[in-house]
């Protein structure tokens, strides 16, 4: 019973808090008043407690036809109207003027109902809401008599034998009734408010009523309380279920919730009209509540929260689909068809998805052989800037654009549900339930089955140091300033690292076993139900409680740390062996060593420098060789890359800041320079240097990574947004959507970068050996080397060798160039054009800007004609550089080329060669019917 008598009193004060959250001026506000807003940002939430900064109103009304939100602006609105006045000591006011219905601009004929808000900062990074993180309303009024409840609060909930508090309020002294249901419990003859204590002594749902009298008129109130049973019933859960949703048969599923110290938990749902009845109590197996849920119709979504200890409402924390109130009305039908609308009026956040009797996604790759680890070529990609229309299907046509550049697995910043719509990802709301705005579920696994059927791998991004207010395990425990409670199994109640650079919103605690199985138990869901091939995991410094100051930068070595970071990539092993485990670490070498010793990849951040040389600037920023993983590090274990989702485009700074020789080299120092430095730098000069970047990038052993376009030149910068504004680097957040530029590709400069990504990264898929663990490697590429040009050379143990030189700088140069032997080698990109080398130091003249590439073989690649027996060529293949149909293996009777929506675009007879430059950019299938009988095809990418 004290624990019972405790739960009251917070019930009381939770009552007393909601009560002052908002408060009106006039009291009893209608339509056509001006009113005040008063709101205490220290009750409800206090998300936006101590907050000194701009805070505006995210507002609208519900009207007497509806319960959801109407004429609220855009979320992130920050227009005067919505801007709140601070009166000091946590407290706001708005003015909703000159009245409601000219604020709001409602409609002649239709009727407000009340006013809702959530209160933000003006970045949206902090609310203000009631308690429950439930939006706050405000009821609006008719003119004259009117009766309100003060309390308690609406659909309150409180648990059986314990009194609760009814409070009514008339706008004129008036005759005042209470009921419940039907017995008077209270009556005051000639008064303002009325009160009353009633104690429920039965579990079960009622209806409080206010009745206010006054001149002959006769006004009335109801709300609905719900009494609950404060205790579980002890029982063991039947075998084989686990936290989430357990599909048993069609028509039955087990809830289980694992929720440690709290007392009771009923479901609600589309099931049960959204009412804690008793019947959908969950019973208790110690520290797991659950219940089986019979008479589901099969294939029928139902949507359900748990309800904790009478005030706390979560969605399920391991379900593979959410509805959101906020943000699932700007999810386009094309992009999830038939979404299942959002009970609005019964429920308010955010609710979990059941399903009996889902059909099976038929898997065409079902043994998918992943590259080597060392052998990967990664491309990042943002679904929602790679596509205008941001969904898994939309990309999934355009890999094979990918496959033709060379890549061989796709990393997908996070996916799964995440708060908005048009986040990076990075503020997790859901581990195990897809975000919508990019599509379905069976969207995604085809997504990653197409990706399978052409040979690339699939590595998703998961964000497990931190996440947001959403999350139902935060939602779960928490204390009165917002912050997880002291209590909380899965969550530490500050971040260990005080450095405000390195500190997201809550911050997990890797030392919890909870987090721990939480973790791995994410891994193994996207393994087992979207064969995903390996994890990104972001931020893995946080993976400790090891204490870090405001300066620090967390990069150890750090035991703790090593040690729940080797624990996490073995439970990976165990339950996918092979699978890539990636860290975004970024830490001391002496740690990374560490981790790379026991198998786990590590990004490599080469930004900086790639940008300098971009920008054809020399000094202490431009030396490669930190990229190369056989030294310090072990071999093959570092990711390297010149940008990420996370730097500044190379594109851009080449661009802006590009060296004309205006400014002396030796001055660089990415900042401070004059933006007309790089505005007269053109488009073929800033690719010429992307592609040298490139050679001197690809042709290092060890993995790789592209961010999305950078084969392209992307040179929009990370700061700008989706309207371009030029290329500036203004007017927009680092994580706004950003302009979508497939026309690049149309472009004959960004066309040729990509074709000479292409070309490298077909050398290094047809020749591993060249690129492996074992390749003897040394490069020349310190900061003293530009004038003497830049050289990389390897030879594999069978004797293959490849030399690249690069020159940096802004004239044509001879360089001297170190050979590993004598003989006769070949330039790549000259078709194999042979250089004789009689002695290992040879004069080589490369233009400015560019590059040349020698191997001590004739490399056969696919856009290089082959000197094969006409029997080992293929009928026909598609030349990339020359724009042309090749048919090596003799003349063809006829070519036929089609469209990729099958209509046919060119005929040719009695032909060895076809030239396609007269065919737009776009996708192709060519049928070549030979001489002999044969026919092939070949697919076309322009």
């Amino acid at each position: 019973m004290k624990r019972l008598y405790a739960f009251f009193i917070c019930l009381l004060a939770v009552l007393a808090m909601r009560a002052q959250i908002v408060t009106t001026t006039p009291d009893f506000p209608t339509e056509n008043d001006e009113v005040t807003i008063i709101f205490d940002a220290t009750k409800g939430t206090a998300g936006l407690k101590g907050f000194t900064g701009d805070v505006y109103a995210h507002t609208g009304v519900i009207l007497s036809t509806g319960t959801s939100w109407q004429y609220a602006p855009t979320w992130g609105d920050n227009s005067a109207k919505y801007k709140l006045t601070s009166l000091g000591n946590d407290k706001w006011q708005l003015k909703i003027t000159p009245n409601i219905r000219e604020y709001y601009g409602v409609k002649d004929g239709e009727t407000v109902k009340q006013l809702a808000f959530v209160f933000r900062s003006a970045d949206t990074s902090k609310e203000g809401k009631d308690t429950g993180n439930k939006d706050i309303f405000v009821d609006v009024h008719t003119a004259g008599l009117t009766v309100r409840f003060d309390q308690p609060a609406e659909k309150e909930n409180l648990i059986t034998n314990t009194a609760l508090t009814i409070q009514a309020s008339a706008s004129v002294a008036s005759a005042l009734k209470l009921y419940v249901d039907a017995t008077e419990i209270a009556m005051e003859a000639n008064a303002t408010t009325i009160s009353k204590s009633h104690t429920f002594s039965t579990a079960g749902r009622y209806t409080l009523k206010a009745e206010a009298t006054a001149n002959g008129k006769t006004v009335s109130a109801t709300q609905e309380v719900t009494v609950l049973n404060g205790t579980s019933t002890s029982e063991k859960m039947p075998q084989g279920v686990r936290p989430g949703i357990n599909y048993i048969s069609d028509t039955e599923a087990t809830l289980v919730l694992q929720a440690p110290q709290k007392e009771y938990v009923y479901v609600v749902g589309d099931f049960n009209d959204w009412t804690p009845k008793s019947d959908y109590q969950l019973k208790q197996d110690g520290e797991y509540f659950w219940i089986t849920l019979s008479g589901l119709t099969k294939g029928e979504e139902y949507a359900f929260q748990y309800l904790v200890d009478g005030s706390i409402y979560i969605a399920d924390p391991y379900t593979d689909k959410v509805l959101d109130p906020w943000n699932d009305s700007y999810i386009e039908s094309t992009t999830y068809p038939n979404l299942k609308p959002y009970p609005t009026g019964k429920a308010e956040g955010i609710v979990s998805v059941l399903q009996t009797g889902q059909t099976a996604y038929n898997w065409k790759v079902k043994n998918f052989e992943r590259p080597a680890s060392e052998q990967l070529v990664i491309y990042e990609m943002l679904i929602r800037d790679f596509t205008e229309e941001h969904t898994f299907n939309a990309a999934k046509e355009k890999l094979e654009y990918l496959k033709n550049l060379g890549v061989n697995a796709i990393e997908l910043m996070p996916v799964n549900e995440f708060e908005g719509n048009t986040s990076w990802g990075y503020n997790p709301s859901f581990y195990f339930a897809v975000d919508k705005y990019y599509g379905t579920k069976n969207d995604l696994r085809a997504f990653v089955d197409e990706c399978h059927s052409q040979g690339m791998a699939v590595i998703i991004d998961l964000v497990l140091n931190h996440s947001f207010g959403q999350s139902p395990f935060y939602l779960l425990y928490k204390d009165a300033d917002g912050k997880p409670s002291a209590d909380n199994p899965w969550y530490n109640q500050e971040s260990n690292i005080k450095n405000t650079s390195l500190s997201w919103g809550y911050d997990f605690n890797h030392e919890s076993e909870y987090t721990r199985a939480l973790v791995d138990s994410v891994a193994g869901f996207w393994m087992s139900e979207y064969k995903i091939d390996g994890f990104r995991y972001d931020f893995t410094k946080g993976f400790s409680n090891t204490p870090y100051g405001e300066n620090d930068w967390a990069n150890g070595p750090d035991n703790a740390r090593i040690a729940n970071l080797k624990r996490m990539s073995a439970a990976v092993q165990k339950r996918q062996p092979g699978a890539y485990v990636i860290f975004e670490h970024l830490a001391a070498t002496s740690e990374e060593r560490q981790l790379g010793d026991a198998g786990i990849l590590l990004w490599c951040n080469k930004n900086e420098t790639y940008c300098e040389t971009a920008m054809g600037w020399s000094g202490s920023k431009t030396d490669f060789s930190g990229l190369y993983a056989g030294t310090s590090m072990p071999a093959g274990s570092l990711v390297g890359y010149m940008e990420s989702h996370d730097e500044e485009r190379t594109g851009f700074k080449a661009w802006k800041w590009g060296n004309t020789g205006v400014i002396a080299s030796t001055t660089s120092t990415n900042t401070g320079m004059s933006p007309a430095t790089g505005s007269n730098i053109n488009l073929s000069t800033r690719t010429k240097r992307l592609a040298t970047n490139a050679a001197f990038f690809l042709t290092v052993p060890g993995p790789k990574m592209i961010w999305q376009f950078g084969e392209l030149g992307y040179d929009f910068s990370i700061n700008n947004n989706s309207d371009g504004s030029g290329y500036d680097d203004q007017g927009g957040f680092r994580t706004d959507p950003k302009p979508i530029r497939w026309d690049y590709f149309e472009d004959a400069d960004r066309k040729k970068l990509y074709e000479t990504y292409a070309a490298l990264l077909d050398l290094r898929h047809s020749y591993p050996e060249l690129f492996a663990s074992n390749t003897t490697f040394s490069w020349k590429v310190g900061t003293a080397n530009w004038d003497n040009g830049r050289t990389l050379s390897a030879t594999s143990i069978d004797g293959k060798s490849l030399v690249v030189v690069g020159n940096f700088t802004l004239a044509d140069k001879n360089f001297s160039v170190t050979f590993q032997e004598t003989g006769t080698w070949y330039e790549l990109l000259k078709d194999n054009e042979p250089l004789s080398v009689s002695s290992t130091t040879q004069t080589i003249a490369v233009p400015a800007h560019e590059f040349r590439l020698f191997t001590n073989f004739k490399p056969t690649l696919t856009g290089i004609e082959t000197t094969a027996p006409d029997a080992e060529k293929p009928l026909i293949y598609y030349n990339r550089g020359m724009d042309t149909l090749v048919l090596p293996a003799g003349e063809a009777k006829r070519v036929e080329v089609y469209s990729v929506n099958g209509m046919l675009v060119m005929t040719q007879e009695k032909c060895t060669s076809v030239g396609l430059s007269a065919l737009p950019v776009g996708y192709y299938m060519a049928r070549a019917y030979m001489e002999d009988g044969r026919v092939q095809v070949c697919k076309i990418m322009k």
